[in-house]
C-alpha cells in the first residue's frame, strides 16, 4: 500500500481547491491500474494564519508502487496548483506503507497539526527518519499539511462523509448555475443524516460556494451513500466530475479542555466559565461578554472579605458572537451575570472566538428594590446600608426583595448557524453531547 500526502495548492484569489488536485492524482492512478480505496479530506487546525478558508490536507490511499504515485502526484501538483500566488506553498509527501501501519510519531504529528501549529523543520524531520518521498514548490510550507494527511487515518477515530461535484473547467471563475429551490429540497430529504447543506434562517445554499475554484457544490454528512443521494438531487450546469472524501469535517476534534487561565493564542478550547459581565454589542455588530472561573453559586457581594478587603481576582476570558454569526448572537444577548456555561472556539488576541456554547445553570431569580406590601408602591433607599422603606407609608425593609427572571434560554448546547459553521466544528444535529441540543439549520 500507498499513501500519497498533499497540501496548499490553491489561492485565495486565483482559486483551485486541493480536494480537486487530489481527484486528478486519484483518476491519473485509477487510469494506471491502480487501485484507490479512499480519498481524505483532512481539516487542519483552523486558527493558522496562513490558511486559505479551510486549511484542508488530502491523502489518498492505493495499492500503486510509490514511485510511481510520486511521480503522478507531482506531475498534477506541478500543473494545477496556483503557485503564482506568493502565498501558495504546495508540499507533497509519499508513504510506502499503508495508512493503519503509520508510525506512531506521524500519528502524532497529524494530532498536532490539528490542534496546535507546527513549522516545517518539524515535517522534514519525520519525513527523513521514514524515508518518505517528497516534493515542494516555494518554502515547501504544505509539507506540513501533505505529512499531517498521511498520519490522520491511524491518529483519528470519528469520520464523516462529504461528496463533491466539480465544475467543468471552462466555468471555473463565472457565476455557478444551481437552482436554489432543488438545494432545499435536496437538504431537506437528506437531514438529518445530511447536515449544512442550506441555512434557512438566512435562506442560503451553504454547500455552494462562492470563490473563483472548480468546486459546483459538496454535500456533507454522516453517510457516503446519502451524501451522494442528495447531491444527485441537486438540478445544476453539468457536472464535470464527482469525488467522495472520507474527512473529519463535523467532529470537533480542534477542540481541547481548558481552562480559563490557562488559555493562548492559536488554539481551540472548550472552557467552563461563569458570565462576568452584561453582554455587548459593539461596532460592527459583533457582541461579546467575558467570563470568569468563579463557581456560579457564589452570590454578587462574594468578592469582599469580612474585613473589608477584595478576594483574589478571578481568571478571566473574554469571548465574542461576530456579526457573520447572525442569528447566534441574539443566544449570546441572552445570557445575565451568574450564567454558568461552557464555551468552545478558537482564541484569538485574547478573545475566544464562540463556534457554540452550552448553558450548564442559568440564573432564575434576580434582586429587585421591594415593593409597599401596603400600597405596592416601590420603596426607596432608606440611606447606606439602612435597607429600603415606603416614604408614604412608613413601611420598610432590610434588604432586596427576590423576583423571578423570564428567561429567553434554556439549559443545553446553542451553535452558530450552518452559514457561519466552521469545516471541522460539529453541528448539534450530529449528536453525542453531554446535554439537550437546540440545532440550527
Amino acid at each position: 500500500m500507498t499513501v500519497v500526502g498533499l497540501d496548499d495548492t490553491d489561492s485565495r484569489k486565483r482559486g483551485m481547491c486541493t480536494t480537486y488536485a487530489a481527484h486528478e492524482i486519484a483518476e491519473r492512478l485509477r487510469r494506471a491500474g491502480a487501485t484507490v480505496s479512499r480519498l481524505l479530506l483532512v481539516r487542519l487546525n483552523p486558527a493558522v494564519e496562513y490558511k486559505t478558508r479551510g486549511n484542508a490536507a488530502l491523502a489518498i490511499h492505493t495499492d500503486c508502487d510509490p514511485d510511481r504515485a510520486f511521480a503522478v502526484a507531482r506531475e498534477r501538483l506541478e500543473s494545477l496548483a496556483e503557485t503564482a500566488d506568493d502565498r501558495t506553498h504546495p508540499g507533497l509527501v509519499v508513504a510506502d506503507h499503508g495508512p493503519d501501519e503509520t508510525p506512531d510519531d506521524v500519528s502524532a504529528f497529524a494530532r498536532q497539526a490539528i490542534r496546535t501549529h507546527l513549522e516545517r523543520a518539524d515535517a522534514t524531520t519525520l519525513i527523513d527518519r521514514h524515508g518518505y518521498r517528497a516534493w515542494h514548490a516555494g518554502n515547501g510550507r504544505g509539507r506540513i499539511g501533505a505529512l499531517a494527511a498521511i498520519g490522520a487515518w491511524r491518529a483519528l477515530e470519528d469520520w464523516t462523509a462529504e461528496h463533491i461535484s466539480y465544475r467543468e473547467p471552462e466555468r471555473w471563475g463565472t457565476p455557478r448555475d444551481v437552482d436554489h429551490d432543488s438545494v432545499f429540497a435536496a437538504a431537506d430529504w437528506g437531514y438529518p443524516t445530511v447536515w449544512d447543506t442550506v441555512d434557512r434562517g438566512e435562506d442560503d445554499s451553504v454547500c455552494v460556494p462562492h470563490t473563483p475554484g472548480p468546486i459546483l457544490y459538496g454535500i456533507r454528512g454522516d453517510d457516503a451513500e446519502t451524501v451522494r443521494r442528495v447531491a444527485d438531487r441537486i438540478e445544476s450546469e453539468p457536472v464535470a466530475s464527482s469525488q467522495l472524501f472520507v474527512t473529519n469535517q463535523g467532529t470537533d476534534v480542534h477542540l481541547r479542555d481548558g481552562r480559563l487561565e490557562t488559555v493562548r493564542d492559536g488554539h481551540a478550547y472548550r472552557v467552563d466559565g461563569r458570565v462576568a459581565s452584561e453582554p455587548e454589542t459593539r461596532q460592527g455588530g459583533h457582541v461579546f461578554v467575558t467570563l470568569d472561573g468563579r463557581d456560579g453559586s457564589r452570590g454578587a457581594d462574594d468578592d469582599d472579605r469580612a474585613d473589608g478587603s477584595r478576594s483574589e481576582e478571578p481568571p478571566t476570558l473574554e469571548c465574542a458572537a461576530f456579526e457573520p454569526t447572525k442569528r447566534f448572537r441574539d443566544r449570546v444577548r441572552a445570557l445575565r451575570v451568574g450564567d454558568r456555561i461552557t464555551a468552545c472556539g478558537e482564541v484569538s488576541r485574547g478573545t475566544l472566538k464562540l463556534e457554540k456554547f452550552a448553558v450548564r445553570d442559568l440564573v432564575t431569580t434576580e434582586r429587585v428594590t421591594p415593593t409597599c406590601p401596603d400600597c405596592e408602591r416601590t420603596m426607596e433607599s432608606a440611606g447606606r446600608n439602612q435597607g429600603y422603606r415606603c416614604r408614604d407609608c412608613g413601611t420598610s425593609t432590610a434588604e432586596k426583595a427576590t423576583a423571578a427572571l423570564e428567561r429567553d434560554l434554556e439549559e443545553g448546547w446553542y451553535e452558530v448557524p450552518p452559514c457561519a459553521r466552521r469545516h471541522i466544528a460539529k453541528p448539534l444535529v450530529r449528536g453525542g453531547f453531554d446535554a439537550p441540543t437546540h440545532p440550527e439549520r
